[in-house]
């Protein structure tokens, strides 16, 4: 069993997304989960890499805070390679510093 940190992610944290940041993300998401997203949000979180390391990322984020997860698709769906964690402010932030956390 391979046991390595996550390495190479990618991660921005955006504050007060507008609603077209909302409705941008929101048409990358399964047409049958988008209405689980589409709302106001306080904080949203972006975490880019590797596709082990995006399901390892997504996993502490929902163990770490309340928070909701979402694979964002990119123009190529059969590969993974983002997701967006939405949530309240403290929340988000509390979910992208325990992924660094590992990561490092």
């Amino acid at each position: 069993m391979e046991r390595r940190g996550i390495s190479g992610l990618r991660i921005r944290f955006i504050k007060s997304p507008t609603p077209n940041t909302i409705a941008l993300l929101a048409q990358r998401v399964s047409p049958e989960r988008r209405e689980r997203i589409l709302g106001k949000w306080d904080a949203i979180g972006l975490v880019q890499g590797p596709l082990a390391d995006i399901f390892a990322a997504a996993d502490i984020a929902e163990k770490t805070a309340n928070v909701i997860v979402e694979e964002i698709r990119g123009i190529c769906p059969q590969h993974m390679t983002m997701i967006a964690i939405f949530g309240d402010t403290a929340s988000v932030e509390t979910a992208l510093k325990k992924i660094q956390e590992i990561e490092a």
